[in-house]
């Protein structure tokens, strides 16, 4: 490919550490992954496992002054976002990388109206003038099928139902036509109707817009119907990565098992009880450097000062490789 590379963003062993009451703890210990162009990766695991933080590490929006990055790499069209200045990476936010929030009334400004809100994005990244970024900001409106769409520029957030807010949001992100678009759980507080459009809607602007997405979920179900790659996260690291097709057919880690066991299928019984893992995931305070699923389930492996070697045990199938934990 005369030198380009095939992906659009490449995410290379990056650390993430909060400063606490008991010290410097990493929330996100060595991740990597790529993002090829016209892709969806979903990120899949429980609360806690440092999916957020990963996302927001990538556009470095972490809680000031306690979030810190301290090391790894960030290759967005080959350029590393974790060397930029503060003024490079305002423009790449909300310009070439967009996000989807997951809480509507916490990512919109409660005190100003819809459109005021949209036409902002117009006027700090393409730098038109007010009534043309107010045109431009209802194009997007219809772009994400709100009825009405000149009524609504001059609604304020409340209100709008939850799907409409959802829509308001994707609206946002995608107002510079980014590159790259990271949505951070967008359907977790709506209902099943709503979320189905929601993400018809997602992969229909995708599909017109040539854009990558990451998807934050715990659902796998989304990550079956929409990703192309997903990478599984359990405290702070990446235990398995693959094709959606592959992980669904042959998940390696036993914690990707287990997150496919707990979901009921065509064939579960009717009302019968579902399969869940056993135990927690640990605090940040009392993560193991060995094997952090052997430390929940309580194996002796937990008590290894080793960190599981992670290795490509098939072609584009990545694994954590503790011998307790991978069965091929």
């Amino acid at each position: 490919m005369n030198g380009v590379p095939e992906y659009i963003l490449k995410v290379d062993k990056l650390i993430t550490s909060f400063e606490t009451d008991r010290g410097l703890l990493r929330a996100v210990d060595q991740v990597s992954f790529t993002v090829t162009e016209g892709k969806t990766v979903g990120i899949v695991g429980e609360s806690g496992c440092g999916k957020s933080v990963t996302a927001m590490s990538i556009i470095r929006l972490l809680p000031q002054p306690a979030g810190r990055i301290l090391g790894g790499h960030v290759y967005f069209k080959g350029r590393d976002l974790l060397r930029a200045t503060d003024s490079e990476i305002r423009k790449v936010r909300g310009g070439d990388i967009g996000v989807i929030f997951q809480e509507p009334m916490s990512a919109l400004n409660p005190v100003h109206r819809i459109g005021r809100q949209i036409s902002e994005v117009f006027r700090l990244h393409k730098k038109i003038s007010k009534s043309d970024a107010w045109d431009a900001a209802t194009e997007m409106l219809k772009l994400v099928r709100i009825p009405a769409p000149e009524k609504r520029m001059m609604d304020y957030p409340h209100h709008l139902s939850g799907g409409m807010r959802q829509r308001i949001v994707i609206a946002l992100a995608l107002a510079c036509r980014p590159s790259l678009v990271i949505a951070d759980e967008p359907t977790t507080a709506l209902d099943v109707t709503v979320q189905a459009q929601i993400l018809d809607l997602m992969e229909r602007l995708q599909s017109e817009m040539k854009m990558s997405i990451i998807l934050i979920t715990h659902d796998l179900g989304v990550i079956a119907e929409t990703c192309d790659e997903v990478v599984v996260m359990y405290a702070g690291r990446v235990v398995e990565r693959a094709s959606a097709e592959e992980l669904f057919a042959h998940p390696l880690h036993a914690y990707t098992r287990g997150l496919l066991h707990s979901i009921p299928t065509l064939e579960t019984p009717s009302k019968s009880i579902l399969r869940t893992i056993p135990g927690m995931v640990a605090s940040l305070a009392d993560h193991t450097p060995g094997c952090r699923f052997c430390q929940r389930m309580g194996r002796s492996s937990a008590g290894s000062r080793e960190r599981p070697g992670f290795a490509e045990v098939s072609p584009g199938h990545w694994v954590e490789t503790c011998p307790e934990c991978y069965k091929p």
